[in-house]
C-alpha cells in the first residue's frame, strides 16, 4: 500500500469503494460481484497494490466460507423432493453435458482429461450464491424462481461432488484417504452439532451464529488442505445444520440465517475483490478476449436450450418459460473464478485460458440483469407524483397536516 497514507485511512477507502461504488453502479444493471471483481482489477493492474495483502486475503477467506456457508443452509430438502423427477434429469442432463464438454475440451486445447473436466465444470455450473443472492430482481414467477432455485442447488451439489472425485483422482489412495477424511466429517458433524447444542448453547446464549461460523471455518481449511478448496467444507456445514433442523432447529432457523446472510454480505466483496487483485494486463488479452468470446457464442446457447428443451419435453411448459429459467442460471461467476485459480495452481493453465474463463464468468454473469431483471428505479424525479389539483400524494392525503403536527 502508499505509505503516504495511513493503513486505516487506506482500509476505509477501501471499504468505502467496495459498498458504495457497486450499490451506485448497480441502477446500470451492473453486479455488484462485476464491479468488485473489476476494482480488484484495476488496483493491481494500474496502481500495483494490494495484491497479496493479507488483511483482504483474511477477508476474502470468511466471503468465500460465509458464501457457501449460507448456500448449504439455503437447501431445503423437501423443495427438492417436491421437483425430484425433473430434478434428477436435470441432473443426468448436467452430467452428461459435462462429460461431452470434458471429453471436446480435451481434444480441441489437450488438456488432461482431469483438467479438461474442471474446465467444463468452469464453464456449466451455475453459481448458486449469486443466483440466489440476485433471483428477487429477475421478476420472475413464484414458480419459476422455485425452479430455478432448485435446479441451482441441485447443479451445485453434483458440481461439488465432480470437483472432489477429479481433484482426488490422481491415484486410490489418495482418492480413498480423502474421501474417508470427507466422510468422516459428514458422520462426525452431526455429534458435535448435537453436543453444542446440549453442552454449551444452554449457558451461552445467543452463541449458535459464532459456533456456526467457526465451524464452518474449520471444516473449510481441511478440505482447502484437502484440495478441494474453501468452499466445499463450509457447504457440508450448511447442509449438516439443515439436515438437524428438525432436532435442532435453533442451528438453521430463520434469524440465524439472517444473520449468516449479513455477516456474508459484509464480507463476500472482499472475495471478489481478491479475485480481481489476481488477474494482469496478459489476461485480458486479444487471445483472452478471443477465446472468452468463443466460450459465450458456444456455451450460453447451449445452457440456455436445454434447460428450455428439458422443461419443454418433462412439463409441456412454453419455450418463453424455460428460457427464463434457463437465462436465470446462467451465471456461473463464483464457481468459475474458483476452478479457474484451481487449474491455474495445480495444472498450470495457460494466463489465456485463466483470462478467458475469468472474462467468461463476468460476461454471463451480466446476462441475466440485462434480459429478465425489471427496470432500474427513475431517480431523475424523485419527489413525490403530484395529484391533478397540483399536491403532491402526501400533500393531498386527509392526514397530512395531521401528520405534519
Amino acid at each position: 500500500m502508499d505509505q503516504a497514507v495511513s493503513p486505516e485511512l487506506q482500509y476505509m477507502l477501501l471499504v468505502f469503494g467496495l459498498f458504495i461504488v457497486p450499490r451506485a453502479l448497480q441502477r446500470f444493471r451492473l453486479p455488484s460481484a462485476v464491479t468488485c471483481v473489476s476494482i480488484g482489477a484495476a488496483l493491481n493492474i494500474g496502481f500495483h497494490i494490494l495484491h497479496g495483502d493479507h488483511t483482504v486475503k483474511l477477508l476474502a477467506t470468511l466471503g468465500i466460507v460465509s458464501m457457501f456457508l449460507f448456500a448449504g443452509l439455503e437447501v431445503d430438502f423437501g423443495e427438492l423432493r417436491q421437483g425430484r423427477r425433473v430434478l434428477i434429469q436435470h441432473v443426468g442432463v448436467q452430467l452428461l453435458l459435462l462429460a461431452i464438454g470434458g471429453w471436446v475440451l480435451h481434444a480441441a486445447l489437450g488438456l488432461q482429461p482431469r483438467a479438461a473436466l474442471l474446465f467444463a465444470l468452469a464453464l456449466f455450473t451455475p453459481s448458486t450464491g449469486f443466483i440466489l443472492d440476485s433471483l428477487p430482481g429477475f421478476g420472475l414467477t413464484t414458480e419459476e424462481r422455485f425452479w430455478v432455485k432448485s435446479k441451482a442447488i441441485a447443479s451445485e451439489l453434483v458440481a461439488l461432488l465432480v470437483l472432489f472425485l477429479t481433484i482426488q483422482s490422481t491415484g486410490v489412495t489418495t482418492l480413498g484417504l480423502s474421501a474417508l477424511a470427507l466422510a468422516a466429517m459428514v458422520v462426525l458433524l452431526p455429534p458435535v452439532f448435537r453436543g453444542f447444542a446440549r453442552l454449551i448453547a444452554p449457558f451461552a446464549p445467543k452463541t449458535e451464529f459464532t459456533f456456526l461460523v467457526i465451524v464452518a471455518l474449520l471444516c473449510a481449511l481441511v478440505t482447502r488442505e484437502l484440495g478441494v478448496y474453501y468452499l466445499v467444507g463450509a457447504f457440508v456445514v450448511g447442509l449438516t445444520a439443515v439436515r438437524l433442523r428438525r432436532d435442532l432447529p435453533e442451528l438453521s432457523s430463520e434469524k440465524l440465517l439472517g444473520g449468516v446472510e449479513l455477516f456474508a454480505s459484509f464480507f463476500i466483496p472482499f472475495y471478489f475483490l481478491n479475485a480481481g487483485l489476481h488477474l494482469r494486463a496478459e489476461h485480458f488479452s486479444w487471445t483472452s478476449l478471443a477465446i472468452a468470446g468463443a466460450l459465450l457464442v458456444l456455451v450460453l446457447p447451449i445452457r440456455i436450450f436445454r434447460v428450455a428443451l428439458h422443461r419443454r419435453l418433462a412439463l409441456r411448459e412454453s419455450w418463453k418459460v424455460g428460457t427464463r429459467i434457463g437465462t436465470a442460471v446462467i451465471p456461473t461467476l463464483v464457481f468459475t473464478m474458483v476452478i479457474a485459480e484451481i487449474l491455474q495452481e495445480r495444472f498450470g493453465l495457460a494466463p489465456q485460458f485463466f483470462g478467458g474463463l475469468v472474462i467468461f464468468a463476468l460476461v454471463n454473469t451480466l446476462v441475466p440483469g440485462f434480459i429478465l431483471r425489471l427496470p432500474p428505479p427513475e431517480f431523475e424525479t424523485p419527489e413525490a407524483p403530484r395529484t391533478p389539483g397540483g399536491l403532491s400524494k402526501d400533500e393531498g392525503h386527509p392526514n397530512a397536516r395531521q401528520a405534519e403536527t
